[in-house]
Formats: structure tokens, C-alpha cells, sequence
């Protein structure tokens, strides 16, 4: 991949170029002049093109010998003025394109001047990698080729390379759900073409997930902000993760095969007609045998997806982006054994289990994309999509338990040692939960384009239909009294129940301007907006400004500043407004709170880039400092990946840090990163000043590829993370009342891949197998290398004096996996 500046921020010949004395000097003078109000004014307007008469933007025009100049518009016009002369000379540069000058003798008034540009013809060998385009929005941009052939448990996941970013954090690799800078996995927008998608509301753990929602063969571009980002990314507090699926410009394809599933993906273009096809299939039955929970793991997940577009002509195209996706989870666990604990105190856990899980998770999801684009610089967009999910999570799970002292389990104890046993008892876990939910969306969007001025405009409408039918049960027995005992009555520990059928709707507006500004200063690139939102479910109207500022010095063209803020909303979706309200009776029944408010936060974020060179290639550093003021939060408690919400705004905090990366090729022709973070967050929870469930105050991450120098056929992938452990509490219970975090999460993931086919340089003819393949890689990855014991959650033993013992459930061990890559 080759990062280059774009042209907008090329500057002219004589600006802030201080290297001599005579740079000072003309400087200077063209300074003078352009004071002199004396002088006549010639005015210069025009439209710049490519040789297909198509517009080109980001044009710099520029009167040769002065610090006069400007960029084109979208739609490839520009207008500038300078002091009428005898000659003047207009010179037009734009990356990939010849320099164009024209002469201009004895200009006066007003003139036009309208010019084409040809490209340049570079062999690649003779390209170098020079910088990397300046990021003037909070939205960044990702290689989407920097996560093949790595390592990845997921299966090649965009989520996962996510992870690995500054401010992001996950700490589960079974799962593509992720929390950005101390929000929940709930805060964050996921848009593929434009429509916004979800996922599974059910799903408590990564073993139940399966399959990724984007399918990482069809990626196109990938646009990420952590915060800031603008306001046609709808109601969420967090992130906004932005996939462009491609059209193929002719017949493609890509196969891989591993011992944990495979994926096929087929593209097709002829004329007017452009489709792609995406098959996936995923059984890691292989990778949750690590667990400590042994017994027979049945995971199948499948999903399909495709990106079909018809262009009737230059103006109109429609697109069509479909998915269908299945994912079963059957377990039937047979025992378990967990060590725990300090050398000093160590304890051991093990269970004998009857029955058994089956979960389904189906999702249906369609959208339909009518575009016109009468001009240039205006372009309309009339989308509907549907979407659909039918999720089931049933088990009966019994097990007879007992925990001791490590060396003295209970049932192997001949000698009976004083203080070895510290509990034994049964327990029987029941659910029966179903939940059916359908968005049916249309929205209007449009962009138009004037001068410098970039105008963004829609109206989206919502309808949510969402049926829930929940039964949950836990009975527990500790030494032959059921828990809470009261010497009398047979009682649950934990009951649930709910029973509701809901139909809302939603409606948002929003509008939106970027601006450019060249300037003896520098350059500065303004984006603002408002978005206006309501939800007839609690009648709440919602009123969001958004605003971004970048500017690039003129002096020092290296740095890049930006400043954003705004006020962010988290409407509430299904889980946030359940309430769990007691009966009187030790049972627990939901009900629906409309008066429930949205979730507020306040984002103040500066952050800036610095581009240098290295050992002869391009690096960027980056950081952002943020601060996000948190209003009328639902609180909530994380089990694994399962967030129970309290229904109800109760509590406010506050979310601040600092995240750093660097990022550069290493190596020439890969993209490696090194991202650390600092976070501390806050929430006023019933008096008490405690952090937020996601607060991880310290993470360390790398994404680091290489091909061997001597050996071009050989590229290695590492990504590792290092991060904080999570505040963690006891079932039903809340921090204010008590916590403990979680160990520092630490893994290390590497591959090495071997090309049996290389790809084809540029220029060169395809000949024998490389008629029909571009590439053929074989790989092999090591999951875990060090084989660490990462903790995702705790399973509670309480004896009948109502002491609790914390059990880690482990995430997965050490693990190696093949795969086979082949491109055609």
C-alpha cells in the first residue's frame, strides 16, 4: 500500500520557506504588495478535468512567483484573484498528474480559464512512499490488507485488527464485540453501505457468537472514529465503525480453508452489472476444547452475504446488500476443573455436569440503495432496508460441585485434612429465552458540493417491532440447604421472568457542512452539524451539535491538529429500558420503562499527527487526550459479555484519557502499529464514587507484519495485547456495594505464512498458473503463544453461610491452527 500527501495540502513555491535569505526577502515583498490597494485586481474562475472530461478535486492552482493560490471544488471549479500584470502564469499540480502552466498576457477582469491534466506513468518499482495522507476529521482510515493472512482466532476479523487501536479494548478473543474508551459493547454504531446493522442481543458469551457481521473478503474501505465523528453516524456514545463493501471490476475470487472453518468469496463485473458473494463457515470446536469446561462442543455457523449494483447510466445505479446468517451453539459439558488463587492460599474447583445448551441466532438483513447523481457535485440517496433477528437461548445445566484447598479435593481426601473442604452442593440452571426483533428503515440522504463548501443532508425513519419471551431459573444447595435458606421453603436463588410485545418508532434529521480554507497560515479544514433526533416510545426529542477543526501549519506541513466536540446520545434499544423490579417473593420480572431517557455525553477531544522518517521509511505518530462528560447513565453490570442494565437513569460520571500511536511501515510494503492508552473513568452509583464496568486503565497493543529479507516468501503476523483487568462484582450485586478487578489480560498471537504462488508484480505478464490464480498462501498460526490464562468471568459458589468464593472461568489456552489462502 502506498500512502502519499493529497494534493490540498501542497503549498506554494515562496510560502514560509525560510532556508534562505532570499526566501525571506521575496516573502517579504510579496507580502508589501499584496497590501497596495492601488493595484488592479484580475479575477480567475475555471473548472479543472482529466482527459475523460471528468472533474478533478483537490486541484491546487496557484499564480507562479506569489502566494496566491486555491483548490478545486468537488465538482472541479475554482475562482482566485491576483494584481493585474503584464504576464501571469497559472500553474495546476496535483499528485498522479503532469504539472499544467498557462500563460496569461495582459489579463484584466474577469476571465476564464478551464484546463484538462494528464496522468503520469509510473512503474511501481519507481514509487516511494513518501508520507501518509493527513487525517482532518475525527473519521481514520485503516488499510483494509493490514489484517490478512494475521493470526486471529475470530477468523481474519476487522474487529479484531479494531482491538489493537488505541482506545480500543477487548478482552475476550472469541468475540468481535469491543468497548471504546470506557463505553459499553452497545455504544457503538456499525454502518456497512450507508445502513446501519446489529448485532445478537442474547449472545453472554464468545463461545455462543460465532461469525462477525462484516465479512473481512468483501471490505472495501474501512473509516473508524473513537469519538468526534459526524453527525450523519446516528445515536450512539462511543464509535462509529464505517465498511464500504467493493465492486468488482471483473471476475475474482478468494478461498480459504483453516482447521476452524472456511470462507468463500466470488466477484463478477460485465457492463453495466457488478456482483459479489461472500460464503462463510465456521465450526472451532477445535479452540473451545482448550476450555476448562470439557464436554462435547458443537458449534456451526454459517453466513452469507452479497453486494450486487446495476448503473443504468452515469446518474442512476441501485444496489442491493443482502445477508442471511445462521449460528448454533450445542454444548453438553460433561466436568470441569479449575486451580485458582495464590500460592499461598490456592484453591481448587471441580464439577461433574448433567444436561446441557442449544442456542440459534438468526439474522435476516436486506437494504436496498437507489442513487442519482444529476452532477458532480450533488448526488441523492433513497435507501430501505429490513432487518431481522429470531434468537433462541435454551439450557438445562446441572452439576454437583465441591471446592477446596488445592492437594484436597473432596471426593479424593482419605485422610479428611482439617480445613481442606470449603463448600460442596448442587445446582440446576434453567432458561427458556426467545426474542424476535424487526427494523424496517427509509431514509433520504444527499451531498452537494459548492465552492468549498461540502453540504451533507438526511432524514432517516425507523420502525422497531421487538417480541421477548424470557425465563431464567437458578436453584443452588450447599450442604443440603437451598440458597437463601430460610430452615422453611424451597426458594430460587434467582428467578426472571419476562413477557413483553413492543412496536416504536424513530425518526432523525440531520445536516452537516465541511469547509476548506487555505490561508498564509496554513491549511484548515472545518466540519459541523446538528442532528435532531425523537423516539415516540418515551417521547423524548433529542438536539445533537457536532464540530470538528483541523489545521495544518504552513510552517511545518509535518503536524496536524484537530480539535473536536459535541454532544452525544445513546438511545435506548431493547436492554437498556428492561427493568428488573422484585415481586416480594424472591422473584425478579422485567418491565418496560418509558420514561426512560437517552444517555448523554459530552465530547471534548485534541489530538494531532506528527509524520517523520526513520531508517528510510515513513512513520505518523498520533494522539488524542479526551475528556467526555457523562450525563443520565443507566447503570450496569458485565458478566463475560452479557451487560445487565438496571432500566432506570440513575447515576452520571465521566470518561478521560490519552491514546498514543505509531504507526509506519517497518518494513517496506507492510503496515504495523504500536498503539498504549490511559483511561480513568468515574460514576456517582448510589452515592459512591466508583469506575465504570469497562475501565481499563492501562492498555498496551501491536500489530506488527514482516517479510523475511532473504526469504520474500515467508511473511510473519504478531499482534499481541496487554491491558488492564476489569472491575468485577458478585451476581445481583452492584459496585457501590463491593468490587475486585479481574487480572491484566495478555495474549499473543503469531502466524507465519509460506506464498507456494507469489503475486505478480505490476508489470509483469501472468503466465502458467498465474493465468488462473493471483496468489497461494499456507499458513500456520499459534493462538496464545505463551499460553496464559486469561480470566472472562467468575462463576460464584456461595456456602450456607452466604460466603462467596469467586471461580475464574478461563479464556482459551494455547492452540495452533493451518490455513490455505488462494486469491484468483
Amino acid at each position: 500500500m502506498f500512502h502519499t500527501w493529497s494534493p490540498i495540502y501542497s503549498h506554494f513555491d515562496i510560502t514560509m520557506r525560510f532556508n534562505t535569505i532570499s526566501s525571506r526577502l521575496l516573502l517579504f515583498v510579496a507580502l508589501v504588495v499584496s497590501w497596495i490597494p492601488a493595484v488592479a485586481q484580475v479575477s480567475i474562475h475555471g473548472k479543472v478535468s482529466d482527459m475523460d472530461n471528468q472533474p478533478l478535486e483537490f486541484v491546487t492552482v496557484r499564480i507562479a512567483g506569489t502566494a496566491i493560490g486555491t483548490n478545486t471544488g468537488l465538482d472541479g471549479s475554482y475562482r482566485l484573484s491576483a494584481p493585474q500584470t503584464d504576464t501571469l502564469t497559472v500553474v495546476f499540480t496535483c499528485i498522479g498528474y503532469e504539472e499544467l502552466r498557462r500563460q496569461l498576457i495582459k489579463p484584466k477582469g474577469d476571465m476564464a480559464l478551464t484546463v484538462r491534466m494528464k496522468t503520469k506513468d509510473h512503474a511501481l518499482s519507481e514509487i516511494e512512499v513518501t508520507d501518509f495522507r493527513k487525517q482532518t476529521g475525527q473519521m481514520q482510515t485503516i488499510n483494509k490488507d493490514s489484517y490478512k493472512l494475521a493470526a486471529d482466532a475470530t477468523g481474519g476479523s476487522v474487529e479484531s485488527m479494531l482491538t489493537t487501536i488505541a482506545g480500543v479494548n477487548s478482552s475476550n478473543e472469541m468475540s468481535s464485540q469491543y468497548s471504546v474508551r470506557g463505553g459499553t459493547y452497545d455504544e457503538n454504531s456499525v454502518y456497512i453501505n450507508g445502513v446501519e446493522v446489529y448485532r445478537p442481543q442474547l449472545v453472554s458469551s464468545g463461545q455462543q457468537e460465532g461469525l462477525s457481521v462484516i465479512n473481512p473478503d468483501m471490505v472495501g474501505a474501512i473509516g473508524f472514529s473513537t469519538g468526534g465523528f459526524g453527525v450523519e453516524y446516528g445515536d450512539k456514545m462511543s464509535s462509529a465503525l464505517d465498511i464500504s463493501y467493493r465492486e468488482p471490476e471483473s471476475f475474482e475470487g478468494s478461498l480459504s480453508l483453516s482447521l476452524m472453518g472456511g470462507s468463500l468469496t466470488i466477484g463478477q463485473s460485465k457492463g453495466k452489472f457488478s456482483q459479489l458473494h461472500g460464503i462463510r463457515y465456521k465450526r472451532n470446536a477445535s479452540l473451545l476444547s482448550s476450555l476448562e469446561s470439557k464436554g462435547e462442543y458443537d458449534p456451526n455457523f454459517f453466513d452469507y452475504q452479497t453486494n450486487m449494483v446495476f448503473k443504468f447510466n452515469k446518474k442512476w445505479k441501485v444496489s442491493f446488500l443482502g445477508n442471511i446468517s445462521v449460528n448454533n451453539y450445542k454444548f453438553v459439558p460433561v466436568s470441569r476443573e479449575t486451580n485458582f488463587g495464590t500460592s499461598s492460599d490456592a484453591k481448587s474447583f471441580k464439577v461433574y455436569f448433567d444436561g446441557g445448551e442449544k442456542d440459534r441466532f438468526e439474522t435476516y438483513f436486506g437494504a436496498l440503495n437507489l442513487q442519482y447523481q444529476p452532477s458532480r457535485s450533488t448526488s441523492f440517496n433513497l435507501l430501505a432496508s429490513g432487518y431481522l433477528t429470531n434468537e433462541l437461548v435454551a439450557y438445562d445445566i446441572s452439576g454437583e460441585y465441591w471446592l477446596d484447598r488445592a492437594g484436597t479435593t473432596g471426593e479424593g481426601n482419605p485422610d479428611n485434612a482439617i480445613g481442606g473442604e470449603l463448600g460442596v452442593g448442587r445446582y440446576h440452571e434453567h432458561a427458556r429465552n426467545r426474542l424476535k426483533i424487526s427494523v424496517f428503515g427509509l431514509g433520504l440522504s444527499g451531498h452537494t458540493s459548492i465552492n468549498n463548501h461540502n453540504l451533507s443532508y438526511g432524514i432517516n425513519f425507523n420502525h422497531q417491532t421487538i417480541m421477548e419471551r424470557t425465563r431464567e431459573w437458578e436453584l443452588r444447595d450447599s450442604a443440603g440447604y437451598t440458597l437463601p435458606t430460610d430452615g422453611q421453603n424451597i426458594r430460587m436463588i434467582y428467578n426472571l421472568t419476562s413477557n413483553h410485545d413492543v412496536s416504536t418508532n424513530r425518526m432523525a434529521f440531520y445536516v452537516a457542512d465541511s469547509y476548506r480554507l487555505n490561508s498564509s497560515a496554513g491549511y484548515f479544514a472545518f466540519n459541523g452539524g446538528i442532528r435532531f433526533s425523537y423516539w415516540d416510545f418515551n417521547k423524548e426529542f433529542l438536539v445533537s451539535p457536532r464540530l470538528n477543526v483541523a489545521f495544518i501549519p504552513e510552517r511545518n506541513n509535518s503536524l496536524t491538529f484537530r480539535f473536536a466536540t459535541g454532544l452525544y446520545y445513546q438511545q435506548p434499544f431493547y436492554k437498556e429500558f428492561r427493568r428488573p423490579e422484585e415481586d416480594g417473593y424472591g422473584n425478579t420480572v422485567i418491565s418496560l420503562n418509558n420514561e426512560i431517557k437517552s444517555q448523554q455525553a459530552l465530547h471534548f477531544i485534541l489530538g494531532g499527527d506528527y509524520t517523520f522518517r526513520a531508517m528510510g521509511r515513513p512513520f505518523k505518530l498520533s494522539g488524542e487526550a479526551y475528556y467526555k462528560k457523562l450525563n443520565r447513565l443507566i447503570p450496569y453490570e458485565i458478566d463475560n459479555l452479557k451487560i445487565v442494565y438496571e432500566g432506570v437513569n440513575l447515576t452520571d460520571g465521566y470518561t478521560m484519557g490519552l491514546d498514543l500511536k505509531l504507526f509506519g511501515q517497518f518494513v517496506p510494503g507492510t503496515d504495523s502499529w504500536i498503539s498504549f492508552s490511559l483511561m480513568k473513568t468515574g460514576e456517582n452509583l448510589n452515592g459512591v464514587t466508583v469506575p465504570r464496568p469497562t475501565d481499563q486503565r492501562y492498555s498496551f497493543a501491536l500489530y506488527f507484519t514482516d517479510y523475511f529479507p532473504k526469504f520474500p516468501k515467508l511473511k510473519f503476523s504478531l499482534r499481541g495485547i496487554f491491558s488492564d483487568g476489569l472491575p468485577t462484582t458478585a451476581p445481583h450485586s452492584t459496585r457501590d456495594k463491593g468490587y475486585f478487578r479481574a487480572p491484566a489480560y495478555k495474549r499473543l498471537d503469531v502466524g507465519l505464512n509460506y506464498a507456494l504462488l507469489s503475486p505478480l508484480k505490476e508489470d509483469d505478464a501472468p503466465s502458467g498458473l498465474h493465468k488462473w490464480f493471483k496468489s497461494i498462501w499456507i499458513g500456520v498460526d499459534v493462538f496464545n503463544l505463551l499460553d496464559i490464562s486469561n480470566v472472562s468471568s467468575y462463576y460464584w459458589v456461595t456456602d450456607v453461610n452466604n460466603i462467596q468464593y469467586a471461580v475464574p472461568n478461563y479464556l482459551t489456552r494455547r492452540q495452533f491452527n493451518i490455513r490455505l489462502t488462494v486469491d484468483f
